[in-house]
C-alpha cells in the first residue's frame, strides 16, 4: 500500500526535512571548516535559515499581524547576530560586560 503526503502537508514536510539536513551537516561543516574566520558567518546563517523556516512554515509568521511579524523577524536576526560579534568582538564585549 503506497501512502502520499497530502498536498497541505507538502511545505510543512520539505521544511521539516531543510531542518533536519541542516542539523545533521552542521558538525560535518564544524569539523571540515574548523578554525576558518568566516565559520562564524556560517553558523549565524544556518541558525538564521533554521530560525526563519520554523516561523514561515510552523509559526506561520505570514500570516500574523505586520507588527508581530516584524517583532518575530527581529527576534529571530538576534541569535545569529549575537553569534557574530561574540565570535569577532568577543573581548571587547566582554570587557564591556564586567564589573
Amino acid at each position: 500500500m503506497k501512502t502520499t503526503t497530502p498536498a497541505h502537508l507538502q511545505p510543512l514536510t520539505v521544511a521539516w526535512l531543510a531542518l533536519v539536513g541542516l542539523t545533521l551537516i552542521s558538525p560535518a561543516l564544524g569539523r571540515w571548516f574548523h578554525g576558518a574566520d568566516w565559520l562564524p558567518l556560517l553558523v549565524a546563517a544556518i541558525v538564521w535559515i533554521k530560525g526563519w523556516l520554523v516561523a514561515r512554515h510552523f509559526i506561520e509568521a505570514r500570516l500574523a499581524h505586520p507588527f508581530i511579524a516584524r517583532v518575530l523577524a527581529g527576534f529571530i536576526a538576534f541569535a545569529p547576530l549575537a553569534l557574530v560579534l561574540t565570535a569577532f568582538y568577543g573581548r571587547q564585549l566582554a570587557s564591556l560586560a564586567s564589573l
